[in-house]
């Protein structure tokens, strides 16, 4: 049966929802697909907004899903928020009571079974391994760097440094352990087949700040220097003379998906805790941040200038 007949019955919001949401798995040439490598925590995020669509639709509350249901509301909390996996007898149950059957049904099926699968970052034990699901699916990763290089274009020598700094303090296998996620991370996202864009800006206080040794320095810049030129990266550099930033206080990472059933979402590291911001309206306001800091940076032969500048403080024969 064509989709749109097997949905007929749904309100208009589900349905484009779902159509959409199918359209972006693999059907052919002229078909837009989603990244192949897909990430678990993506996908739990892409159920959960699908089933909050179709309860929304019906006018019902969590509360009262969870009472037809008879679990939790914080359960039917969780699931919509994508912070965990939908069991096969829940995904059953929620589309018996939804209506939800045919192709839709199965694509929620589907969802739910990829959402429960083991992930390559979840044997490193890292303590960010939400993130991790997250960058692993983007499309595009804007990073604002301001006190540190971004993960993804660290060295393992400055990466390092960067560890063993952290308070409290971690005990050395730990620190490798990290080290080699942070490794493996650059390898899986910006040195795979269709990596990602991959954009980052830094205040020029990033390179001149002294991580581990000048020559961990030297190595590093010298390691940003190479990638520069690299089609699926663009690296900036503010320099002094830009004057007061829009952000001098907050870090943070833009991640955009190409499913339009996942929310771009902003990540704020915290020391504490870890901020997701997926509101629409606060994403805006940290895209059009972003924008500001890239426009208040040097351009390409300006970066390499700058880079090459500091690199030769510390004693650098770079290019």
């Amino acid at each position: 049966m064509p989709f749109a007949s097997a949905i007929s019955s749904y309100a208009l919001l589900s349905r484009q929802i779902l159509v959409r949401s199918l359209h972006l798995m693999p059907q052919g040439r002229g078909v837009t697909e989603v990244p192949a490598n897909r990430s678990p925590t993506v996908r739990r995020r892409e159920l959960g907004a699908l089933l909050r669509a179709l309860r929304t639709e019906r006018g019902w509350t969590a509360e009262e899903v969870a009472e037809r249901l008879l679990v939790s509301p914080s359960k039917i909390s969780r699931q919509e928020t994508g912070q965990r996996g939908v069991s096969q007898r829940d995904i059953r149950a929620l589309c018996d009571l939804y209506g939800v059957e045919g192709e839709p049904r199965q694509h929620l099926i589907d969802l739910a079974n990829e959402g429960k699968q083991r992930a390559w970052w979840q044997t490193t034990r890292l303590p960010y391994s939400t993130y991790v699901g997250l960058e692993a699916e983007a499309v595009s990763i804007s990073d604002y760097a301001l006190s540190v290089m971004p993960g993804l274009l660290q060295t393992s020598e400055y990466a390092r440094a960067v560890l063993e700094a952290m308070v409290p303090r971690w005990v050395p296998e730990i620190v490798e352990e990290r080290v080699q996620g942070r490794l493996d991370r650059q390898n899986r996202i910006l040195a795979a087949p269709g990596a990602p864009r991959f954009e980052a800006v830094m205040d020029e206080s990033v390179l001149h700040r002294v991580v581990g040794s000048p020559a961990v320095m030297r190595a590093q810049l010298e390691h940003l220097l190479a990638l520069i030129d690299e089609p699926a990266i663009t690296l900036r550099i503010i320099p002094y003379s830009a004057g007061a930033l829009p952000a001098p206080t907050n870090k943070f990472i833009l991640l955009r998906f190409a499913s339009p059933n996942v929310t771009d979402t902003v990540f704020v590291e915290g020391l504490t805790g870890d901020l997701y911001l997926d509101d629409p309206a606060e994403v805006e306001v940290y895209s059009t941040t972003f924008r500001a800091l890239m426009e208040l940076a040097g351009d390409l032969a300006e970066t390499r200038a700058i880079i090459l500048g500091v690199a030769s403080r510390y004693g650098t024969q770079s290019r």
